[in-house]
């Protein structure tokens, strides 16, 4: 048990490969993807001695209740993102700064404490075949490596074994209020005067319906100012869209492309980090800005 690798015991609720995504393919219909909190995977590489252009290396993003992994050769390795238990071998380990693991010990990532998602990030990263330039998993798309599953193995690259000059960072923890700023249209003209203050005063709630493709609300509807039907419009990270029932949807890092319902506004990309560890029934509130 000697090869630079790390097997999968437990694959938890959802479990993927990401790293920073796959950018200048939209006009391909393939969307960005990547982790939702992209700060986080950078801060764990730097701590796993990912630097350099390395932190953007591949890590795992685990959702709820995080998974069991069981690396073939000794690593160093970084957890964090939303807080949780992290046990080598049934004792606890540190969360947030670098451990390192021995080949064959048991690494177990527990289940969210607050928030939603946690990162394990590997020196050396996941080194799984690229695609289009990317490791990440695009659930929309179906591009990169499957989901994990139990029994899988990923192999990692090579450890550089440069430590990052942080060993215990300030992390934000999980917002207990959602606050996005935003700036309005390119089609808020398609909606009431009356929508638009709704939108910028009203608070919504995140629905247990998100997932890595948005941000769903539940919340007072949007009434149009326009009825008809808007021909299909490229989409971007933080679009705000409105479907038909009025309540927005915050498009996220495996959005599609292209959508035929019309964005009210943009969020901030800074804002959306935030969002990836925003539970259902967290309180949402949109800031217009210039």
């Amino acid at each position: 048990m000697t090869d630079r690798a790390v097997a999968v015991v437990r694959a938890g609720a959802l479990t993927t490969v990401q790293d920073l995504g796959r950018t200048g393919y939209a006009h391909l219909g393939v969307p960005r993807s990547g982790a939702l909190d992209p700060g986080a995977v950078r801060l764990l590489n730097r701590l796993a001695g990912n630097v350099g252009a390395s932190e953007g290396a591949a890590v795992l993003e685990t959702t709820i209740d995080g998974c069991a992994l069981r690396p073939r050769c000794a690593v160093t390795v970084a957890v964090g993102g939303a807080p949780c238990p992290v046990r080598v071998d049934g004792r606890p380990a540190a969360w947030g700064t670098a451990i390192r693991v021995p080949a064959g010990s048991l690494l177990e990532i527990g289940a969210a404490v607050r928030g939603l998602r946690s990162y394990v990030a590997f020196g050396g990263g996941i080194a799984v075949e690229p695609v289009l330039g990317s490791r990440s998993t695009d659930l929309l798309s179906g591009l990169g490596p499957a989901p994990l599953a139990e029994g899988a193995v990923l192999p990692l690259g090579a450890d550089t074994a440069v430590r990052g000059s942080v060993d215990a960072p300030p992390w934000p923890g999980p917002p207990g209020e959602l606050v996005l700023r935003v700036r309005l249209g390119p089609r808020d003209d398609w909606f009431t005067a009356a929508a638009l203050r709704t939108f910028a005063t009203r608070a919504y709630r995140v629905s247990p319906a998100s997932n890595r493709i948005g941000l769903r609300l539940e919340g007072p509807a949007l009434d149009r100012a326009l009825p008809g039907e808007l021909a299909s419009e490229g989409m971007v990270l933080g679009a705000v869209q409105v479907p038909p029932d009025g309540r927005p949807v915050v498009f996220l890092a495996d959005h599609p492309t292209t959508g035929g319902y019309p964005v009210v506004a943009v969020v901030r990309e800074a804002d959306l980090g935030a969002a990836a560890q925003a539970v259902p029934g967290t309180p949402v509130r949109f800031v217009p800005v210039r």
